[in-house]
């Protein structure tokens, strides 16, 4: 049985964006490029029987976790995501889950630790020359936001290459600054296992498919809850669209100039596609595809004072856009069943913060926490473009709860209005004011 709740104190964070409204066409049927064929060995089809019990012991259950009651709507019908979860993000509660910790490849979800372990390193606006050594190693067919060599770029279009394109060359260019890959792999390492994200194992900082590279549900949602305590964090992964400096050349009159370009964020639940609309209430996180993956996607979104979570990873059906639209069904169920339903675990505080238990990777029952399973290989991640635009934060949800995570999406009939108030108050009853603190 999950722990009860956590005594909580109200925390301010503030959260500044220009003002900007953007009308919007209805999203092009624009598709993004499928991951390469990979040699590798994909993950086995059933997950183990024994498997991590962090966060509760139903948890570790292999199968659909749910306590369904009178008053507690049925889950809904076609999730077909080989594990999932939908959590409260601000109590930890988690609602229902299915195979939670079944380690699997994360895709780009993974960026999701990449940035929470980064985002407090470098100030936004410094700036940074891009050399050749910075993006060795990025893999073949990976996704790019379009960093070129001998040009100079801010951390802020770093990051913002990272959230939007899930660009493995902003990654790539960040983990340089950081001291290298191999560096910045073994301080995502120790940033997991103080989140007490046990399943994970990094690899690659950028998520491509690696030998040995996984994580689970349950770890990428404990990355989603920690990052979006970061006003950073909750501005990049709620950006729906940003200007991207380009390549330097010369004009007709023989004059160095520099355009941009626009680019788009990847998350469907944000922009919409041709066959989804946005999420209403949805404020990020992180989405990723590659070949041993398949589609993941973690995202979070607000209604009616309520903020849920949730993840999934590789639906066995391949429609287009079908992560999001499992993804979106399970939201929908999380909000009608919040306050009905007896959780079947909990998402655990950090080592480091206070209440956590004594034994590094016990639950609140004071369990060991460990994890078996497989997921590894070599492949792809989808998502690259360019146009032509300015920045925009999406603004507050409109749907009568407080002022949401970070910045909301709101639409009006068909058009994505992209609106910010020029200063978000976020007042919320995060469950962890230590690591707010200290991580910001």
């Amino acid at each position: 049985m999950p722990a009860p709740k956590k005594t909580v104190r109200r925390s301010l964070l503030v959260t500044s964006a220009a003002l900007l409204s953007l009308p919007l066409a209805a999203p092009a049927a624009v598709a993004a490029p499928k991951p390469s064929p990979s040699p590798s060995v994909s993950p086995s089809a059933t997950p183990p029987a024994d498997m991590s019990k962090v966060g509760g012991a139903r948890l570790g259950e292999p199968g659909t976790q749910v306590e369904l009651a009178p008053g507690v709507p049925v889950l809904p019908k076609g999730i077909t995501a080989r594990s999932w979860i939908v959590a409260d993000a601000e109590s930890g509660e988690v609602l229902a889950a299915h195979n939670a910790h079944w380690r699997l490849a994360p895709a780009s979800t993974l960026k999701m630790l990449f940035a929470d372990t980064l985002l407090p390193k470098f100030p936004r606006t410094d700036r940074h020359k891009v050399v050749p050594s910075d993006l060795a190693g990025v893999g073949a067919g990976s996704s790019m936001v379009g960093i070129k060599e001998d040009e100079t770029y801010s951390v802020h279009d770093l990051w913002l290459g990272v959230f939007l394109r899930s660009g493995n060359d902003a990654v790539h260019v960040l983990s340089a600054m950081n001291g290298g890959v191999d560096a910045t792999v073994a301080e995502m390492n120790r940033h997991a296992e103080e989140l007490q994200a046990l399943d994970t194992n990094v690899v690659s900082p950028d998520g491509y498919d690696a030998p040995g590279q996984v994580s689970s549900a349950y770890d990428l949602t404990l990355f989603a809850r920690s990052g979006l305590q970061k006003k950073d964090f909750r501005e990049y992964c709620s950006t729906a669209r940003a200007k991207f400096p380009g390549e330097t050349t010369k004009n007709k009159k023989g004059r160095l100039v520099r355009p941009s370009f626009e680019i788009q964020n990847t998350n469907r639940l944000l922009t919409g596609d041709y066959d989804i609309s946005q999420y209403r209430g949805i404020a990020g996180v992180k989405n990723g595809n590659t070949t041993n993956a398949g589609a993941t996607f973690t995202g979070v979104a607000e209604r009616g004072g309520k903020v849920l979570l949730v993840t999934v990873m590789n639906p066995a059906k391949d429609d287009h856009n079908e992560v999001y639209k499992e993804t979106a069904r399970l939201f929908d169920w999380g909000f009608r069943a919040a306050g009905k339903v007896q959780p079947v675990g909990e998402l655990v505080p950090p080592k480091g913060a206070a209440g956590a238990g004594a034994q590094p990777g016990a639950n609140a029952s004071g369990e060991a926490g460990g994890g078996s399973g497989d997921g590894s290989g070599s492949g792809t991640d989808s998502g690259s473009g360019s146009g032509a635009g300015k920045q925009a934060a999406v603004g507050a949800a409109a749907d009568g709860g407080s002022g949401g995570v970070g910045v909301a999406l709101a639409i009006t009939g068909g058009v994505l209005a992209l609106l910010a108030a020029g200063v978000f108050l976020v007042n919320r009853r995060w469950p962890l004011p230590d690591l707010v603190r200290r991580r910001r």
